[in-house]
């Protein structure tokens, strides 16, 4: 009787296409596959190199560098006189077969980790909004870029200067840095040269690189209620305790703060613009948390996200002016020129430089480089400067047709918060009101708004609906407001 053949056929193995990529690389995810999907069973063996070779029509060499892999990633195992078979420790290791798998029962999902669950729920909450009325921060097309940044972008990205290269500065492009402290000194009032100028990713960014430089895990600290859900999620997973402090119509209360908390290490605010509610910080609230920093040696953190936007007089200056060594101060782009250029910077007192470099490094090490000089000309040539000017107007505009539109359509109880700053204005409710059932209801008519009341803690809420209106000719608007005001009037007890 003629003995078995000592090699077994590999059908999985199919033929080799030239045409799809490396030879080698085709039969070596071949081989893996049959392995794993139980083509190729534990303890068989495969045919001599020579063999495999000469039926497939590849070359002898490519077929050894194939096994060669496999056997250093512990599939394939190589002895004299046995030949090359598959491990036989892979028995019972590797995953079920395709139709092994549907034949099973299905099985109970595993629960997420913690950590998983929470940042999942984080990133549905910071999911940005459909583009359509009302939706917050969004500048309208043609607006920005502009055309000064199109043309200046397409010379700078064709120069050597900015072509890609190797990593770059945490703290950001020197010229870019130069730039950004002179706009914040001239528009802003910050006492800063670029050495305390660090670029980032945007606002959401420089929070969570401040939380990690000043703060460590268990620190209190104090933030506003209400307040931007991005920043209450940073001080959640940096674990702060949080404590949140009234605002009023002065602003954030340093006096209710020191009550519900004296021991607090920070406190994160939006002095100029607060978010979201549209009130400054009075002068006496700002030279009161200034005292308070400087006497327990805490920090401040300014979020002066869209300062530029103020529609009646010069902005506000950044208090970081009135404290520079216990201020951390926070700008960005986003809002005036445009969201998904994703730069930003914090201003940080001169000892703190070194570790904000740190944790921009640890993070995602810097941002790109071509945009950086992009910008870093658009400032210098006196563009941005001009372009703010620019839209300041246009959306000063369209700010007044959204109000003049929504005041008569608006059922009893509801008010719009005074304001003359940013990029949306802020609807009160009726204490009775639902923000959040409106808010679905309008977006089920084709219109988005932000409720406010998830932003308080616990149960201090109060409702109401911020209204975008950046992105928005003023013909749309005034028809947004229309829908919104019938819309009201039937959800409005």
């Amino acid at each position: 009787m003629p003995k078995r053949p000592a090699t077994i056929a590999i059908p999985a193995l199919k033929a080799i296409d030239p045409g799809a990529g490396p030879i080698g690389r085709q039969l070596t995810h071949r081989l893996r596959e049959a392995i794993a999907t139980g083509a190729l069973k534990p303890g068989e063996r495969l045919p001599s190199t020579r063999m495999l070779a000469s039926s497939l029509g590849i070359a002898r060499g490519t077929v050894v560098e194939a096994f060669d892999q496999l056997r250093a990633e512990g599939y394939l195992d190589t002895k004299v006189g046995a030949g090359t078979r598959v491990v036989a420790a892979l028995a019972g290791t590797l995953p079920p077969r395709p139709a092994e798998r549907s034949a099973r029962p299905p099985a109970a999902a595993a629960p997420l980790p913690p950590a998983a669950a929470r940042l999942a729920a984080i990133g549905r909450a910071l999911a940005p909004q459909p583009f359509a009325p009302f939706a917050i921060a969004m500048p309208g097309p043609g607006i920005t870029p502009d055309d000064n940044w199109r043309r200046l972008g397409n010379r700078v990205r064709a120069s050597a200067r900015a072509a890609p290269s190797g990593y770059a500065d945490p703290l950001g492009l020197t010229e870019l840095r130069e730039a950004v402290a002179g706009h914040v000194r001239r528009a802003r009032a910050v006492d800063c040269t670029a050495e305390n100028v660090i670029v980032t990713s945007g606002t959401q960014q420089g929070l969570y690189m401040a939380g990690r430089v000043l703060l460590s895990p268990g620190d209190a600290v104090w933030a506003e209620n209400p307040a931007y859900a991005g920043l209450t999620a940073v001080l959640d997973d940096l674990g702060l305790r949080t404590h949140r402090v009234p605002v009023d119509e002065q602003g954030f209360s340093v006096g209710e703060g020191m009550a519900i908390c004296p021991a607090a290490r920070a406190a994160f605010v939006t002095p100029s613009h607060q978010y979201p509610l549209g009130m400054p910080l009075s002068m006496a609230r700002r030279q009161a948390l200034v005292a308070w920093a400087e006497r327990n040696g805490t920090w401040i953190v300014e979020d002066d996200y869209d300062s530029e936007l103020r529609y009646a007089g010069h902005p506000f200056p950044a208090m970081q002016g009135l404290s520079p060594e216990r201020v951390v101060y926070l700008g960005t782009f986003s809002k005036v020129l445009f969201p998904s250029l994703r730069l930003g910077y914090v201003v940080a007192p001169t000892r703190l430089v070194e570790a904000f470099a740190g944790a921009r490094a640890l993070l995602d090490r810097h941002s790109p480089t071509a945009d950086q000089h992009v910008l870093a000309a658009y400032m210098r040539e006196g563009l941005f400067e001009a372009h703010v000017r620019r839209i300041r107007g246009l959306y000063a505009e369209r700010r007044a047709a959204l109000i003049a539109a929504l005041e008569p359509a608006l059922p009893q109880g509801c008010a719009i918060q005074p304001s003359d700053q940013g990029m949306h204005i802020l609807l009160w409710l009726p204490e009775s009101a639902d923000d959040v059932r409106i808010a679905a209801r309008a977006e089920a008519a084709g219109l988005v708004m932000r409720p406010i009341s998830p932003m308080y803690a616990g149960a201090t809420g109060r409702p109401g609906l911020m209204l975008g209106f950046g992105g928005f000719t003023p013909d749309r608007l005034r028809q947004a407001a229309g829908v919104l005001g019938r819309l009201l009037q039937a959800e409005v007890p």
